[in-house]
């Protein structure tokens, strides 16, 4: 069996953990890994590395690789399948399908969502194994059984008995919270976002039911993507065919849709506050606290508190799934914050901003063992590089020379230079910037070992 992992995402409903070039799933704040790192685990129970897919796009390719690479599992670079933009589940999906049926013909696939947390215990072994025999005639989604009124999550009506589950009667939409609880006295079962399919049944249906998808990928990748609606796989299929059928799965599962469901997750103290990092509170109670340094909480009860250096959230956990919002009047005001964190990962390693100021810039350099930066130059910065840790190879137009901790360069503004680490630790570089424009839009790259212009 196949398995196709979807890692898009916005990154907008647990700001400021997580932003847009860098969403929940690589977050690393669960027993730590990251939720993709836990999924792709969980995918190498049913899957060979070389039958794992992953759909994810261009900003995040190389935090996928680097995030395999972490738990030491690598994939075919083939399998890796990069969209030209984010149009919801059903072209991702039909993206991946597409792919397996030319390269493979048919085959089952799972596809598992990797922003979710989930239990993989015995039942979710037995679910998957069950799901694999329904789906020679069927399309299988997973029903998680409730365990409480959640007014958050979809739901599934059950119908006819499968030998393993149900024909799905019908989907229905997050209800509010009498809804629910009839739902839940109903036997309603929780829309896990989870599949596992025939290839070729689903792109029939998908034929059937959404031709214009299809017709759409007849063309090339960036032309599909131009002319794609932005559709679930709910909406456009699962909802309209008559091949759904559901297998319940007993297991912890949350979908981490926002901050009160982490709160949900987390390990209490004794007055019920989920805290990560420094904390130190007086009469709170029932919050969640997580802070890059020490957070002090007096008196407050129902809140969350993030701090993460450039950005501070203060909201009452009843109110966390407005964060989305929130996110949204930042991005109408151009604000850097609603997209990149102060620490941003590249395919080399990753760069913490210090300080900044009008015409200066402090960065912590980490480049991973092995690694190079692109050769390349800038028209409006100087920059001081001090090494802090490990070795460093750094190349100034026609010069190479070797940098240990304590020692430095500088490079004028318009010289040609790399910065890379030749050693078995990862090096570590203070790096100054100063000029009239201090972008990252202000390089020039003349040869990159990534591919990147």
């Amino acid at each position: 069996m196949k398995t196709v992992i979807l890692a898009g995402g916005s990154g907008t409903r647990l700001w400021p953990l997580s932003r847009e070039e860098f969403p929940k799933q690589f977050i690393s704040i669960f027993n730590g890994s990251s939720l993709f790192q836990e999924t792709v685990k969980r995918a190498l129970m049913f899957s060979r590395p070389d039958e794992i897919y992953v759909v994810t796009n261009e900003k995040y390719k190389f935090r996928v690789l680097d995030q395999l690479s972490e738990i030491d599992v690598k994939l075919p670079d083939e399998n890796i399948l990069i969209e030209p933009d984010s149009k919801n589940t059903l072209p991702a999906i039909y993206y991946a399908v597409k792919t397996i049926l030319e390269r493979d013909g048919d085959s089952k696939i799972a596809v598992l969502p990797s922003d979710h947390l989930i239990e993989a215990n015995e039942n979710y072994r037995r679910a998957f194994e069950e799901a694999e025999k329904l789906a020679e005639d069927w399309l299988v989604v997973f029903g998680i059984e409730p365990t409480k009124p959640h007014t958050g999550y979809g739901y599934i009506k059950t119908g006819k008995p499968l030998d393993g589950g149900y024909v799905v009667e019908r989907f229905v939409e997050k209800p509010d919270l009498e809804k629910a609880k009839e739902y839940l006295r109903e036997g309603y079962l929780w829309n896990s976002g989870m599949f596992l399919f025939r290839v070729s049944i689903f792109a029939e249906e998908c034929k059937k039911h959404q031709p214009d998808v299809v017709k759409a990928f007849n063309e090339s990748l960036e032309e599909a993507y131009k002319k794609l609606p932005k559709i679930s796989i709910d909406y456009g299929v699962m909802e309209r065919t008559d091949k759904a059928a559901v297998v319940p799965l007993k297991t912890f599962w949350s979908d981490v849709g926002s901050f009160d469901s982490v709160y949900e997750i987390f390990d209490k103290d004794e007055n019920g506050n989920a805290v990560k990092g420094e904390c130190v509170s007086l009469d709170a109670r029932n919050n969640i606290i997580f802070g890059e340094r020490l957070t002090a909480a007096v008196g407050v009860e129902d809140l969350v508190i993030i701090d993460t250096r450039d950005a501070v959230l203060v909201c009452k956990r009843e109110e966390a799934q407005k964060v989305k919002d929130l996110v949204e009047i930042l991005k109408k005001r151009g604000d850097k914050r609603a997209f990149v964190h102060r620490t941003a990962y590249r395919p080399w390693g990753s760069f913490t901003v210090l300080e900044e100021g009008e015409f200066y810039k402090i960065k912590k350099l980490t480049v991973s063992p092995g690694k190079r930066l692109s050769l390349q130059r800038h028209y409006h910065r100087s920059e001081h590089w001090v090494v802090v840790k490990g070795t460093a190879r750094v190349t100034i137009d026609d010069k190479e020379f070797l940098l240990r901790s304590g020692e430095s360069t500088f490079i004028l503004a318009g010289k040609k230079h790399r910065l890379e680490n030749p050693g078995l630790l990862p090096l570590e570089v203070i790096e100054v910037q100063i000029g009239e424009y201090l972008e990252d839009d202000d390089i020039e790259r003349f040869d990159d070992d990534f591919g990147r212009d």
